[in-house]
């Protein structure tokens, strides 16, 4: 199980996504590739997590996407995997697969390779959402891969909070 003691900010953050999602009887799942389960691994270190968040996806290959998640092939060779349509359709595939009431899904380049200039090093797209609507950001984080991975992170879970009001 993994140590986030050094990561108070999300510890906090998902400590409040907990208190939200329980008042309003929701449950919460993840959808992550360049985080690799960060979120999901925020989440379920606050104790009672289970009463609501049942499970997460970590889908890092485009393949994985499709197949767990739904998302379409050709969605992914048009605009790419690091785009606003992937991660919307891997929140969407999440919460179907989950049936889960909110969801957040996250795809980006934590480096330190793979950027390109259209899509440099630290470039994440965000997405939270159901079934039926979500609605994506583009970020651009700055650090090594740790720190943009921490930051991706920790903005998912704003966000979801964020889906409260």
């Amino acid at each position: 199980m993994a140590d986030l003691s050094y990561r108070p900010r999300a510890l906090e953050l998902a400590s409040r996504l907990g208190e939200l999602a329980t008042a309003a009887g929701i449950f919460v799942t993840t959808a992550e590739s360049c985080t690799g389960g960060g979120v999901a691994t925020a989440i379920t270190s606050v104790s009672g997590s289970s009463r609501w968040f049942g499970c997460g996806f970590i889908t890092y290959s485009n393949e994985a996407k499709q197949r767990q998640l739904g998302v379409k092939e050709a969605t992914i060779k048009e605009v790419g995997a690091v785009s606003a349509e992937v991660v919307k359709q891997m929140v969407a595939g999440a919460c179907h697969s989950s049936g889960a009431t909110l969801g957040v899904a996250i795809s980006g380049i934590a480096g330190p390779g793979g950027g390109s200039p259209r899509k440099p090093v630290g470039t994440v797209f965000i997405a939270w959402g159901d079934q039926t609507q979500q609605q994506a950001s583009r970020y651009h984080f700055s650090g090594d891969r740790e720190a943009v991975r921490a930051q991706a992170v920790d903005a998912a879970l704003e966000g979801l909070i964020a889906q409260f009001g």
